[in-house]
């Protein structure tokens, strides 16, 4: 076999088409060996001689895509000192585009016998493990563009490759759960319809199941146990786990582009799949465990923030290269839009407290590749001081948890939660406009995957995560959720109708919010989880989609949800780009204030009204003819005027329509409706004139400009 000196970048494998390139860091290993693996279980290694900046690196003329490969890391294997260097040890490149096979958690994928975890472990891990694969980097993209939508015009849907296509009756049986799934038009369709811009897909970069999980005859569903930064995960692909994957992703990629998808990925730079010290030894830790991982002042040990027994080395200049790398290889050669990033506050996290003004930060806001696609924080980790809601640079959007709680305590009748439930409708201001960011860095959610979705959420108190085999101790115990009278299934009339209005009230409240909303995979038709609030561990049909058979009656929920996005998207006053100004917006040739808030009374409230512990309705006019903001080429953004009209209390609320805010109203949602609409047959009011809204129910009324 020829060998070549090649070069030390770029990292990875890189195909050329004549032959390929591999190059991989270790500081502190003595000498890596290539390992090419055969069918036939053998393996042919060649030593990378060339050393460049601890890089080390060979060019080998005739391997191709598909040639599965590996590292063995030849040094010290001192855990006193954090060095975990160990050659029986088959180590997965960290920068492999593709990975191949899986982990049957062999004794001999750890570093140390089970028996004695102090001593050094010598068995073979190559027959046991996953391989890295050599890919093919040319696709043919056509004239594929991101779609770049506007924050203020968007749409997320969040949604798990399996969990959203392996029930679907119409796709083809060996297609479901897989990246070509996505590419189906039942999916693309289902979205289009319901409004979606872009598709926030859970974890997609190469996970493990770890071997607990393994063992209790349950997976890692989630997917947040990342070992494989640069390679789409391989059970996901319907063709192959050759490289077949990356191609079957960008081909979905592309055809959720054509419809005008953007796709963003749940990326978990925070933590990898190797653990802690008891964990396994994959990849990092046999190549340099210093150089990657936090370790503790006892270098045996590693600092946990993320409570998965490890945290990548966020000062270490090779972290951060291989995070900023990953970044650019999905944008540019995998062409996706954003991305959502897991635990976020360990990212800051230099060295014990989070900074907000670490260098990945740094790194990120001047990258021109990065910087320029969506970045979206969930911000938030288990360390001390880790919850930075509101907390995160201007270029950032955040999940916002205050707004989750926020509106979850107003639709079940917590006390005091008016003024709080006021900020968030209007975007938060209070968290995000001191550093000069935007109503559109909330991202606002009422459900999400972690925790209950939307139905449980009105069906259940307690968590019934007996399932998941640990006592149900594991999940949030405090939901700020209400079952409406009955826990869990029930045939009681009174108890479901409330349910369905509960429904409609989070999602209308959500589509009527200033900021980004996001919807939760199958909540548009209210599937459940049975009450599992931690559904991380079943990858069966307790978290995958229950979809309606094609053939039955339209859903009204469904319909509800559509028609919510579709009057968020009609009208600029439910999506401004700027906070109001609770005020007249001088030049818009309109005395009236942009927003108002009135007592059901129809007076203005005042702080007294704001702070009444059992004050639980109230209505806000949003002024169609005050925004304040220009159009694409400066124009003036004119709209309808609404009025909103929210009672959360138990009893009807008689509401008196402010005078002076126009003469004729025309009511368009009543969530006391089944259907939740009243669009063109709702009760047209006047000015002054009463009207009632159903308890624990919201109207909107229209005013045309």
């Amino acid at each position: 076999m020829q060998v070549w000196p090649g070069q030390a970048y770029p990292l990875g494998a890189s195909y050329d088409g004549a032959g390929t390139n591999f190059a991989v860091f270790s500081e502190a290993a003595d000498r890596i060996e290539l390992c090419l693996l055969h069918d036939d279980g053998s393996e042919t290694a060649v030593e990378l001689r060339e050393a460049d900046a601890f890089v080390r690196h060979a060019y080998l003329p005739g391997i191709m895509p598909g040639q599965r490969y590996g590292y063995r890391a030849h040094g010290p294997y001192e855990p006193a000192r954090g060095l975990r260097c160990n050659s029986a040890k088959l180590l997965l490149d960290p920068y492999a585009r593709a990975i191949s096979g899986r982990i049957d958690w062999n004794e001999s994928v750890y570093g140390y016998p089970f028996d004695a975890p102090d001593e050094r472990n010598d068995l073979d891990s190559a027959p046991h493990t996953m391989a890295s694969v050599v890919v093919n980097p040319y696709f043919d993209w056509g004239d594929d563009r991101l779609p770049r939508t506007e924050y203020h015009e968007t749409v997320l849907y969040e949604a798990h490759v399996k969990g959203l296509t392996m029930l679907h009756p119409s796709l083809p049986q060996e297609l479901r759960g897989t990246y070509a799934a996505l590419a189906h038009p039942a999916i693309i369709d289902h979205l289009t319809e319901l409004g979606v811009t872009a598709l926030e897909l859970m974890p997609v970069h190469q996970f493990v199941n770890d071997q607990r999980l393994v063992e209790m005859g349950l997976n890692n569903y989630w997917g947040y146990n990342t070992i494989g930064f640069f390679a789409p995960h391989n059970t996901y692909a319907s063709w192959g786990d050759r490289g077949e994957q990356v191609l079957e992703f960008k081909s979905a990629v592309r055809a959720l582009h054509q419809a005008g998808i953007e796709v963003i990925l749940d990326v978990v730079y925070n933590h990898t799949a190797e653990g802690n010290h008891l964990g396994p030894t994959l990849s990092f830790k046999g190549l340099d465990n210093p150089s990657y991982y936090r370790l503790t002042d006892d270098p045996r040990y590693y600092m946990d923030t993320t409570g998965t027994g490890n945290s990548l080395l966020m000062r270490s200049p090779h972290v951060l290269q291989m995070i900023m790398d990953s970044l650019r290889y999905w944008v540019e050669e995998m062409h996706v839009d954003g991305f959502r990033f897991d635990l976020a506050a360990t990212l800051a996290r230099q060295f014990h407290e989070v900074d907000r003004l670490s260098s990945f930060f740094d790194l990120v806001q001047q990258d021109p590749v990065v910087s320029r696609v969506k970045l979206i924080a969930e911000p938030w980790d288990v360390g001390e001081g880790g919850y930075q809601v509101g907390n995160f640079p201007p270029l950032w959007t955040e999940w916002n948890g205050k707004y989750r709680d926020t509106v979850r305590d107003l639709w079940r009748g917590e006390p005091r939660t008016l003024a709080e439930f006021a900020g968030r409708l209007t975007g938060s201001s209070d968290l995000y406009q001191d550093d000069g960011r935007r109503p559109l860095a909330s991202i606002n959610f009422v459900t999400c995957h972690d925790g209950f979705t939307l139905r449980d959420l009105v069906s259940y108190n307690d968590k019934h995560n007996d399932a998941n085999g640990e006592g149900n101790r594991d999940g949030e115990s405090h939901n700020r959720s209400w079952n409406c009278g009955a826990e869990g299934e029930t045939d009681d009339a009174a108890v479901l109708g409330l349910r369905d209005r509960q429904m409609r009230n989070f999602i209308a409240t959500l589509m009527l919010s200033q900021g980004v909303p996001m919807l939760s995979h199958g909540d548009e038709f209210g599937r459940t989880q049975g009450g599992n609030n931690n559904a991380y561990c079943q990858d069966n049909e307790v978290a995958w989609v229950h979809w309606a058979d094609p053939d039955a009656a339209p859903d009204p929920f469904l319909e509800f949800t559509r028609a919510m996005v579709r009057l968020r998207g009609g009208h600029p006053v439910f999506r401004r780009r700027r906070f109001f100004h609770g005020r007249p917006v001088e030049g818009t040739h309109d005395d009236l204030s942009d927003i108002s808030w009135f007592t059901p009374e129809g007076e203005e409230m005042t702080q007294r009204d704001w702070g009444a512990a059992q004050a639980r309705a109230l209505s806000v006019f949003l002024n169609g003819n005050a925004i304040s903001e220009p159009g694409p080429r400066g124009e003036r953004i004119q709209d309808d005027s609404f009025l909103l009209l929210f009672n959360a209390s138990p009893e009807p609320t008689h509401f008196v329509v402010p005078v002076d805010h126009g003469r004729q109203w025309q009511a368009v949602v009543d969530t006391a409706l089944p259907e939740g609409l009243a669009a063109g047959e709702g009760p047209k009011v006047q000015a002054g004139d009463g009207i009632t809204v159903q308890d624990r129910s919201l109207m909107v009324l229209q005013r045309p400009a």
